[in-house]
């Protein structure tokens, strides 16, 4: 299972890609599966579409089997019901073997992020919060709570 850094990171890199080239109206249409890190990613996807008015989140949320069965048919078929799915584990190599994955491009910048995070100590979850707390005198959570609706996250 992917961590819930790692999935967002996914999600955020992919609605980039996909929003850099969106120009018009576009739909997307995600399918994932009902856990906790999914609905936060539907919650969020709010704010992501309000600073990207042209484009709609839709999401498609099902069980880990039926996910499983209902992206894969997809995919085999050509079906194109889904433009991204999120897949675990267990899919990952078997889909790479069948070539069903597209590796996700990023830019110079989104390398430079991840490399100052690190010299700036930002490598891990513990350390990320302490020194959050020391500048914003709050912890990230706390901080959420209190300015999160500002920006039309709940």
């Amino acid at each position: 299972m992917l961590s819930k850094r790692k999935t967002l990171t996914i999600f955020a890199a992919a609605f980039a890609a996909l929003s850099a080239s969106a120009y018009a109206a576009t739909e997307l249409t995600i399918a994932t599966v009902n856990n906790g890190h999914m609905i936060e990613m539907q919650k969020l996807s709010k704010a992501f579409e309000k600073q990207n008015p042209d484009i709609k989140l839709n999401w498609v949320t099902l069980e880990e089997g039926v996910l499983r069965q209902r992206v894969t048919t997809d995919i085999a078929t050509k079906g194109g019901q889904f433009d991204v799915m999120a897949i675990g584990m267990y899919e990952t190599p078997i889909w790479g073997e069948k070539g069903w994955l597209k590796e996700i491009q990023t830019d110079a910048a989104y390398d430079a992020v991840a490399g100052i995070s690190q010299t700036v100590g930002f490598h891990n979850l513990a350390n990320f919060s302490r020194q959050f707390r020391r500048i914003k005198g709050l912890s990230p959570l706390a901080y959420r709570k209190k300015h999160a609706p500002q920006i039309g996250i709940n």
